[in-house]
């Protein structure tokens, strides 16, 4: 006799044997795509690794929508820098992110994720728009150049070329440059440091006893204790600890307005709809670089200019992009590889043109999006070290920014006094490169040094490459090595010297 419990266990165990024959196929799959096996992986780790890679790098999100979508004004309220809003840049930064990184996953079947990379988009704002007077549209376009000689170059094998011309005391020092611009910049931000009419630049005022309000104070006390917090947790290993720390330091920045009179009753809070956030991409942003870019009215009439100088400032503009997102791309594909041990026999990058090509592609497309130079990101080590070593990270990370571009009400509450102190720490991050300078050697050590120095004091990331560059083949001369350089390090360093020549 049939029991009564029969036919629902019968459906049980069924639906069981379904569900785990679903999740063989979909293992099968993996396997099949992704080679798990071969790179002795499995999908929980490679899950977990992609986790981790998006808590690491997620700060992007904030502090690029932060640097590119405000505006920037002059001391007496003119508009140095108009930027398409928070919103804006925030969707076109997830979206450029998730295509980049789903590229590199398919593409290359490398662990590591892509979004605008820091330092580039400083570059874009401070040194392209405020210093040389481009518009927002008109630095997309330079973006766009970038992209498509940078696809042209991976098509071609030339990018590798073009690397391994620029001298390498300079390829050692250019992160740690746009390291100290980036902290540089954090501590512009957060108001530590400030202008001075005899030394240019000063440190603020810390007396709250005497001439300092505690409301000019609370936001740079909120900065120091989100960079202790950030590089506390970083030592004890936990995981995401920057994008933890600007949580955290827009936490503090809320509960510590308490104490601010009239705090709360002045605080501008956007809507929590976050297709507000989809409709300002697509009027602020989308498409921007075709509809507004190639109008230089406003360049030519700032510089007060001809169309010569226009075309030579497109040109090194685009050069001095293509350079430094060539180095940071590089850097960071060996960097991230070597630290899985996954390079080759022969030390190189595996997939390594697919990897760039699907750079180059991004690129292209984040400056259609309307944020600046995508590019692979360093702290995808932060998922390598996790375990990940195939694409299938790529795609969970790519997932998680997916996720993410429903937040955007959420991201926008964070202060500025806190991605000031991710800014401060992601520079800290980037001077580790000093290390491996030839300090005692001064063919080394002068142009390293002036590739970082140019850098930050004159807030212009290409000028610090070229006084590298100029110094080294300078020296090579002067101590009779000029043998040892090469033709392709000549054009570019002629090329500099023109800029310099013909634009100041």
């Amino acid at each position: 006799m049939r029991s009564e419990h029969a036919v629902p266990a019968v459906f049980f165990f069924g639906s069981q044997i379904a569900v785990q024959q679903i999740r063989r196929k979909d293992q099968e799959i993996m396997e099949k795509f992704f080679h798990l096996k071969e790179h002795n992986t499995t999908v929980k780790t490679e899950t977990l690794a992609g986790l981790t890679t998006f808590m690491a790098m997620a700060y992007i999100l904030m502090v690029n929508s932060g640097m590119l979508g405000n505006n920037i004004l002059a001391k007496d309220g003119s508009v140095l820098y108009q930027g398409p809003g928070f919103n804006a840049i925030y969707i076109a930064t997830a979206i450029s992110a998730i295509i980049g990184t789903v590229l590199t996953g398919l593409m290359s079947n490398l662990p590591l994720a892509q979004a605008s990379g820091m330092g580039l988009n400083a570059f874009f704002t401070y040194t392209i728009c405020v210093g040389l007077h481009f518009t927002y549209a008109n630095a997309l376009v330079l973006v766009l150049i970038d992209g498509i000689v940078f696809v042209i170059l991976t098509g071609t094998g030339l990018r590798k070329q073009l690397f391994e011309a620029i001298p390498k005391p300079v390829r050692i020092a250019i992160p740690a440059g746009i390291g100290l611009f980036i902290a540089f910049i954090g501590l512009q931000d957060a108001k530590i440091v400030v202008s001075n009419e005899s030394t240019l630049v000063t440190l603020a005022s810390f007396n709250i006893l005497k001439g300092t309000t505690w409301a000019t104070f609370m936001p740079i006390l909120i900065t120091l204790l989100t960079i202790f917090g950030i590089a506390t947790m970083a030592q004890k290993k936990i995981k995401g600890s920057v994008l933890w720390g600007i949580l955290g330091g827009g936490i503090l920045y809320y509960i510590f307005g308490a104490t601010v009179p009239g705090f709360y009753a002045n605080l501008s809070v956007n809507t929590m709809n976050p297709i507000t956030a989809f409709s300002d991409f697509g009027t602020k942003s989308f498409g921007k670089v075709f509809t507004e870019g190639f109008d230089f009215s406003h360049f030519l009439a700032a510089n007060k200019c001809g169309t010569g100088s226009l075309v030579l400032a497109v040109l090194t503009s685009s050069l001095a992009f293509c350079m430094v997102d060539m180095f940071d791309t590089m850097g960071t594909l060996y960097g991230a590889c070597a630290r899985g041990d996954m390079l080759t026999k022969d030390g190189n990058v595996p997939n390594m043109n697919k990897a760039m090509m699907a750079d180059a592609i991004a690129t292209v497309t984040g400056s259609v999006c309307g944020t600046s130079t995508v590019t692979t990101f360093v702290e995808s080590s932060a998922g390598v070290a996790e375990g990940g070593r195939t694409g299938l990270t790529s795609l969970v990370t790519a997932g998680m920014f997916l996720i993410a571009m429903f937040l955007s009400p959420v991201a926008a509450l964070i202060p500025g006094c806190a991605t000031a102190a991710a800014l401060i720490y992601v520079g800290v991050l980037m001077m580790n490169c000093v290390k491996n300078i030839d300090w005692l050697s001064p063919i080394s050590a002068v142009p390293a040094f002036l590739t970082i120095a140019i850098m930050a004091f004159t807030y212009n990331i290409s000028y610090g490459i070229a006084f590298g560059l100029v110094s080294y083949l300078v020296i090579s001369i002067l101590v009779g090595k000029i043998k040892e350089t090469k033709p392709v390090t000549w054009i570019i360093a002629i090329l500099f010297i023109v800029m310099f020549a013909l634009s100041h």
